[in-house]
C-alpha cells in the first residue's frame, strides 16, 4: 500500500504540470484575447496621460519621474506582447502552451500597470527649481583699465533701482561679450543682489521661435512645445513672470523687437528684473529703450601691453617703432590685436617682423568703413598661417551657423571627408592630426576652444567644441567667396553658381525643400540642415562630383533614388531621415556612413546592402529600433569606428569571432533582444535562455565600458561612451563575478547596471571563504560606476577595491545598505587598529546617491573620503545615511579650505541631522550646499 500510495503521488506530481500546461493550451485564444484587451485598455490610459501632461508642461515644469518611469514600462510591455503575439502565430503545440502561459503573467503585469497609472495625483508635472545661473568660460579684460572702467558702469546701472534695461554696445570684436561674461560671474558670485541670472546668444539671423526656445532652454532644457509664436510667448511670460530680480542678457543683438512678442515681461521695480543687451549699433539700444554705455578702443599703452602678452616671447632685439607699427595697424581692437599677436607667437626673427608691418600697411583697401580695416586685420592672421591645411580648416568652420559650438569630433569627421586631412593607416591617426590642426587654430587665436560638461543617466561627460568668433567668419566666407554658398533661408535657382564647390543651407522654420536642379559640377559638400519635405529626384542629376552629403532635416521620409548616381560619395550622413535611401549599396566609395534616426520606418539594414559598402572606415546607425546582421558585418573588413544594434546574440558573437588582431579601435555594440531566443537558434524551444545575457555573449578583449540592462538607457552619447558593449535583458545575473570568465575585468573603465532585478552583489561569497572571491585586479581600472533600479542588491564594494574610481552614482536601489562593505571594525580589533584612518576614493569627482531608502553605511567609521579631488555631491531620499565621511587635510591644526568648485546638493532638514568625525567639517562645508535644488530632475 505504501509503494501504491508514493506511486500515486509521483502520478500526481508528474501530471500536475502536464494538465496546467495542457489548460494553457487550451485556452491560449482566450487568454491572447483577454491580453490584447488589457492591452488596447492601457494604450488608451497611456495616451489621455500623455495628452495631459503635455497640457500641463511648460517651462519649469517637468514630468515627475514615477510618470517617466511608467511611461518607460509601458513601452516596454508593448514590446513583449508583440512578441508573444509572433510566438502564437507559429502555432506548434509545445509554443502555444509557452504563450498561454506567458499570456496569463502579461495580463497580470498589465493589469499591475493600468491600477499604478491611478496613484499619480492630481497633477503629472512638478516644479524644476531654477538654477541661479552658469558659469561662463570667459578670458581675463582686454585692456584693464578701460575694459574695468565699463564694466563698473555697467555694475553701477544694474544696481541702480531706476535703472531696468541697459544697452551695451560698440564695434565688432571690441570686448563687449568677454565684459558681459565677466558681469555674469560676477553676478554669481555675489548672490545676493539677484536671484537668477539667464545669457543668451542671439546673433545677427534674429528668429522669434529659436529666442524663446533659449530662454526656455535656461528654465529647463526641454524647448517650448511647436506651436504658433503667440501661444510660445504666452507661455514663456507666464514661466518668467514668477521669477523675481532675475537679469536676462542678450548678447550681440542686431534688431529692436517688442519684448511682448517673445514673452518677456517687462522688468520694473516691482518684479526687481533687469535686461541687459550688447549690440553693435547704438541704434538697437535707442529702439530698445536702453540707458546705453560705449565700449571704448582700448587706449595706446593697453594696445601695446595686450599685444606683447599675446605675442609671448620677447621682442627686445625687434625695433621698437617695428613693434609699434604693427601694434598700430591693429588700429587698438582687441579682437585684431590677439589675432595679429597670434599669429607672430615665438617670432623673433627682425626681417619677419618687418615683412609683417609691411604687408599689414600694404593690406588696406582704401575703404574707409572700420569694417573692411578690420577684415583686412583679420585675413592678415589667416594669410600668415602659411599651412594650407590650416587654412582650408579654418574655412570649413565657416560653414556651419554662427555662434555655433562645433563638436571637435565631428568637425574632425569632416576635415577627413574634405581631404583637408589625407588618408593615413588608420582612422585614429587622422583624427590625432585633427585635434593638432584645431590646436594650431586656437593657438593663433582664430578659433575658440571650450567644453562643456554634462549629466546623462547618471554618467558625468565632457564634449569638446570649437568657436568661431562671427567676424572671424565673416572675413572666412569673404576668403571664400564664390566658392561656399553658406545661406539661412530657401536659394533661389540663379544662387546655384558653377564656381560653388561648398553649400550649406541652414533654415530654422522647416520650408519645403525648393524644387531645383542646380548645375554645379565643382560641387563636392553638400551640408542640409532644417528643412521638411522631400529633396526631388531631379536635385542631384547634375551633381556627380558630390562627395559629401550631410542632412540634418526634420520630417524626411528618405532620399531620392537618384543618390545612387553619386558614385564619387564619401561621406553620408543622414539625421531624422525615416527610411535608409534606396541604392544606397551604389555607392561603393563610401567610407562614412552615420544614420541617425530615431524613428526609422525600417527596423533593418535591408539585406544585400552592408557587403557592397566594403570600404567603410566608419559605421554609425541607430541603437534603437535599427539592427544590422552580424553575418554580414564580417565583410566590412577595414572598419575602424561602429556604433549599433545586432539582430542578437548569435551574429554578435560571430562578428566579434571573426574580428582579427584590433579590430575597430572605436566601438559602440548594442545587443538586440526582440525575439525569442528559439528563433536565433541560440537556445532549444522550451529553454528559458536569455537572450543577451552575458554568458553567451563574446565580448571584444579591449572592451573598456560594459552597461548591462533590462531596457537599453535612452539618451546616451556617442560623444563618451568609447569601446562600449551594451547588453539587455539580463534578468538571470546574481553576481557580476559569475560572469567574468567571458571578458576581462581589469580593463573596464566604466560599469553601467539598470534594472536588474535579481542582481544580490557584485561579488558572490563564497561559503569556505571569509569574504567574497575576487579576482586580483577586478576593477582597477574602473573610472565610472552607475547603478540603477537593482531592488535586491544590499552592499556593493569590498574594501581595497575602485581606488581610481572617478564617479559613483547609486539610484533607487531599495535595498542598498552598504556602499563599502564590512562597515563596522569588529570587536576583536585593537582601539587603536581599528581608529586608523584610511582614506578611500582617493580620485572620487563625482558622488550621487539618489532614493536608497535603506543606505545606512556609505563606509567605515575609520574610513574617510578626502575632498581634494571633489567636484560634486548629490545626497537625496537616503534617510537612514547618518554619517558623512568627508574629511579635509589639517594644516596647523585646522582644516584646510575645501575646492572652490565644490558643490554640494542636499536636503537642509537631512543636512542638520548629519553626525560628523570632525564638527568643524559641517561649518566649513556649509557655503558649498545647495539645499533643496536637484540638477537631476
Amino acid at each position: 500500500m505504501e509503494m501504491l500510495g508514493a506511486i500515486l503521488d509521483l502520478g500526481k506530481t508528474i501530471l500536475a504540470p502536464i494538465s496546467e500546461y495542457y489548460k494553457y493550451h487550451r485556452n491560449v485564444d482566450e487568454h491572447m484575447k483577454s491580453l490584447k484587451r488589457k492591452r488596447d485598455y492601457l494604450e488608451c490610459k497611456k495616451s489621455d496621460i500623455e495628452l495631459k501632461m503635455r497640457a500641463e508642461r511648460l517651462p519649469r515644469k517637468k514630468p515627475k519621474r514615477e510618470v517617466e518611469f511608467w511611461l518607460q514600462n509601458v513601452e516596454t510591455i508593448y514590446a513583449e506582447i508583440q512578441n508573444i503575439e509572433l510566438e502564437a502565430e507559429r502555432g506548434n503545440y509545445f509554443s502555444r502552451m509557452h504563450v498561454g502561459k506567458i499570456a496569463c503573467q502579461k495580463i497580470q503585469e498589465v493589469t499591475e500597470l493600468i491600477d499604478e497609472s491611478c496613484g499619480f495625483g492630481e497633477s503629472l508635472v512638478i516644479e524644476l527649481p531654477v538654477s541661479y545661473g552658469d558659469e561662463l568660460p570667459t578670458r581675463a579684460l582686454v585692456g584693464e583699465s578701460t575694459a574695468e572702467i565699463t564694466m563698473e558702469k555697467i555694475w553701477e546701472h544694474l544696481l541702480d533701482e531706476d535703472c531696468r534695461m541697459i544697452g551695451v554696445y560698440g564695434m565688432g570684436g571690441v570686448g563687449k561679450t568677454t565684459i558681459m561674461k565677466q558681469i555674469n560671474n560676477r553676478l554669481l558670485k555675489e548672490k545676493d543682489k539677484f536671484n537668477h541670472v539667464i545669457w543668451v546668444t542671439v546673433s545677427k539671423a534674429f528668429d522669434v521661435i529659436k529666442l524663446q526656445n533659449d530662454i526656455a532652454s535656461m528654465l529647463h532644457p526641454n524647448p517650448l512645445e511647436s506651436e504658433d509664436e503667440t501661444t510660445r510667448a504666452g507661455k514663456l511670460y507666464a514661466a518668467l513672470k514668477e521669477m523675481k530680480k532675475c537679469v536676462l542678457i542678450l548678447d550681440d543683438l542686431w534688431n529692436a523687437f517688442p519684448l511682448e512678442n517673445i514673452g518677456i515681461p517687462k522688468p520694473t521695480s516691482e518684479n526687481g528684473c533687469k535686461l541687459v543687451l550688447t549690440t553693435r549699433d547704438a541704434k538697437v539700444c535707442d529702439g530698445m529703450n536702453c540707458k546705453t554705455i560705449k565700449v571704448e578702443l582700448l587706449s595706446i599703452k593697453e594696445s601695446h601691453d595686450l599685444f606683447l602678452k599675446t605675442v609671448g616671447c620677447d621682442v627686445s632685439n625687434i625695433p621698437e617703432d617695428v613693434v609699434e607699427g604693427v601694434v598700430k595697424q591693429c588700429a587698438r581692437l582687441p579682437l585684431a590685436i590677439i589675432t595679429i599677436a597670434g599669429s607672430l607667437k615665438n617670432v623673433v626673427d627682425v626681417s619677419e617682423w618687418r615683412n609683417t608691418l609691411n604687408e599689414l600697411r600694404t593690406s588696406r583697401k582704401g575703404s574707409a568703413h572700420v569694417d573692411d580695416e578690420i577684415f583686412e586685420r583679420l585675413r592678415f592672421s589667416y594669410e600668415r598661417l602659411k599651412d594650407e591645411k590650416l587654412q582650408r580648416c579654418l574655412l570649413c568652420c565657416a560653414l556651419y551657423p554662427e555662434d555655433y559650438e562645433i563638436s571637435r569630433d565631428e568637425l574632425i569627421e569632416h576635415l577627413i571627408d574634405e581631404k583637408v586631412i589625407k588618408s593615413m593607416k588608420g582612422r585614429q591617426e587622422e583624427l590625432d592630426e585633427g585635434h593638432t590642426l584645431l590646436n594650431m587654430l586656437e593657438n593663433a587665436c582664430l578659433l575658440e576652444g571650450g567644453s562643456k560638461v554634462f549629466l546623462i543617466k547618471g554618467i558625468f561627460g565632457k564634449r569638446r567644441f570649437v568657436k568661431m568668433h562671427d567676424l572671424i567668419r565673416d572675413m572666412a566666407l569673404q576668403i571664400a567667396g564664390a566658392k561656399f554658398l553658406v545661406i539661412e533661408g530657401v536659394p533661389n535657382e540663379e544662387e546655384w553658381g558653377n564656381d560653388v564647390e561648398k553649400v550649406s543651407l541652414m533654415f530654422k522654420n522647416n520650408p519645403k525643400f525648393p524644387n531645383v536642379s542646380p548645375k554645379c559640377p565643382k560641387l563636392s559638400t553638400l551640408l542640409l540642415r532644417g528643412y521638411v519635405n522631400i529633396i526631388p529626384d531631379s536635385f542631384f542629376v547634375h551633381l556627380h562630383g558630390l562627395r559629401v552629403l550631410h542632412v540634418d532635416c526634420l520630417e524626411f521620409e528618405s532620399l531620392p533614388n537618384s543618390v545612387s548616381d553619386l558614385k564619387h560619395l564619401t561621406s553620408l550622413r543622414l539625421k531624422s531621415v525615416k527610411e535608409i535611401p534606396h541604392g544606397l549599396e551604389m555607392l561603393v566609395n563610401l567610407r562614412y556612413l552615420n544614420v541617425d534616426s530615431f524613428y526609422p520606418n525600417q527596423e533593418k539594414m535591408p539585406p544585400g546592402i552592408l557587403p557592397k559598402l566594403c570600404q567603410l572606415q566608419v559605421l554609425k546607425l541607430p541603437f534603437f529600433g535599427f539592427e544590422v546582421n552580424g553575418e554580414e558585418m564580417v565583410r566590412l573588413k577595414k572598419l575602424e569606428c561602429f556604433e549599433g544594434q545586432f539582430d542578437g546574440v548569435k551574429g554578435f558573437n560571430t562578428y566579434i569571432e571573426s574580428l582579427e588582431e584590433g579590430g575597430p579601435s572605436h566601438y559602440i555594440y548594442a545587443v538586440n533582444t526582440k525575439k525569442p531566443a528559439s528563433q536565433l537558434g541560440v537556445a532549444e524551444l522550451g529553454e528559458s535562455v536569455i537572450l543577451s545575457d552575458c554568458n553567451i555573449c563574446i565580448l571584444p578583449k579591449d572592451v573598456r565600458a560594459l552597461i548591462i540592462c533590462e531596457g537599453l538607457p535612452g539618451g546616451m552619447s556617442s560623444d563618451y561612451w568609447k569601446n562600449t558593449v551594451w547588453l539587455k535583458g539580463c534578468k538571470g545575473i546574481e553576481y557580476m563575478n559569475s560572469y567574468f570568465y567571458t571578458f576581462s575585468p581589469q580593463r573596464l573603465e566604466t560599469l553601467y547596471l539598470r534594472g536588474l532585478k535579481n542582481l544580490k552583489s557584485l561579488f558572490r561569497e563564497e561559503k569556505v571563504a571569509p569574504a567574497p572571491v575576487v579576482p586580483l585586479g577586478t576593477f582597477s581600472s574602473l573610472k565610472q560606476f552607475s547603478i540603477w533600479d537593482c531592488p535586491n542588491i544590499k552592499k556593493l564594494f569590498t574594501p581595497g577595491l575602485m581606488q581610481n574610481l572617478e564617479q559613483i552614482g547609486i539610484y533607487n536601489c531599495k535595498q542598498l545598505e552598504e556602499i563599502i562593505s564590512g562597515a563596522e571594525a569588529s570587536d576583536e580589533v585593537e582601539e587603536e587598529e581599528a581608529k586608523e584612518i584610511v582614506k578611500i576614493f582617493p580620485r572620487l569627482r563625482n558622488l550621487i546617491l539618489y532614493k536608497s531608502p535603506e543606505l545606512k553605511t556609505i563606509c567605515s567609521s575609520s574610513n574617510v573620503i578626502l575632498c581634494d579631488s571633489l567636484n560634486s555631491i548629490l545626497i537625496y531620499k537616503c534617510p537612514k545615511l547618518k554619517r558623512f565621511p568627508l574629511s579635509l587635510h589639517l594644516i596647523d591644526g585646522e582644516l584646510s579650505s575645501p575646492p572652490s568648485s565644490l558643490q554640494i546638493y542636499i536636503e537642509e532638514e537631512w543636512w542638520e541631522l548629519l553626525e560628523w568625525d570632525n564638527h568643524d567639517m559641517k561649518m566649513v562645508l556649509e557655503p558649498l550646499c545647495q539645499f533643496d535644488k536637484w540638477p537631476l530632475q
